[in-house]
């Protein structure tokens, strides 16, 4: 199965922002036990690489990189362990650096400009971030009409309340979002908690594909 092929058959990717790696093998096996063998690690803290690390140790995470912002960074993902990489906004630089090693790459994009750029460097799916701020479901649905063949992963003010205004469209891939792995959780160890979350998310998702 495909890393696309797992983001749809989940379709959730957690986006995780953790401060301390040490937290990371028991946040890995929450997020197994919930589920939700996926995470999107941001390179917005210094325990980025290293949390990837060790996450990637569990054989049954699929783990990648978000908010990768230049070549640098993707080096250091992929050095860690990511199977795959995020970026917050649109770098060719960034995919092609990916695409030469073979690696799945999601960059983000919010305009039709940026869409084009992605579609002539061979890129089907797409992040959609911010999502909420720049028009949320209703957006992606218009989009849907030039780019009937762009999927995507909206990020950004999506949660369990907004969910299913996403889902119900079919160019959705998966929805990515943090609710389900919380940032104070992660910190406080309370992976129970965070396995519980997982689950919930899972299967509400499943829920809502179905309808």
């Amino acid at each position: 199965m495909s890393i696309e092929e797992e983001f749809e058959r989940v379709g959730l990717v957690p986006v995780v922002v953790i401060d301390d790696a040490r937290h990371a093998p028991g946040l890995a096996d929450a997020m197994v036990k919930g589920g939700l063998p996926i995470a999107e690690v941001t390179f917005r803290t210094d325990a980025a690489a290293e949390a990837i690390q060790a996450m990637a140790q569990n054989k049954n995470m699929l783990v990648g990189a978000g908010t990768v912002i230049n070549v640098e960074q993707a080096e250091r993902a992929l050095v860690a362990g990511a199977q795959f990489i995020v970026l917050p906004g649109f770098s060719a630089e960034v995919v092609e650096y990916c695409q030469q090693r073979g690696v799945p790459v999601f960059p983000g994009t919010t305009s039709a400009t940026e869409m084009m750029a992605a579609i002539k460097l061979g890129l089907g799916t797409l992040k959609f971030f911010p999502a909420e701020a720049n028009g949320g479901a209703s957006a992606i649905k218009a989009y849907g009409g030039p780019f009937g063949g762009l999927r995507f992963i909206p990020t950004g003010g999506v949660s369990a309340n907004n969910l299913a205004e996403y889902l119900a469209l079919p160019q959705i891939l998966a929805v990515g979002g943090s609710w389900m792995v919380p940032q104070k959780k992660i910190a406080a160890e309370e992976f129970d908690e965070i396995t519980e979350l997982c689950r919930e998310a899972v299967s509400l998702a499943q829920e809502l594909r179905k309808e």
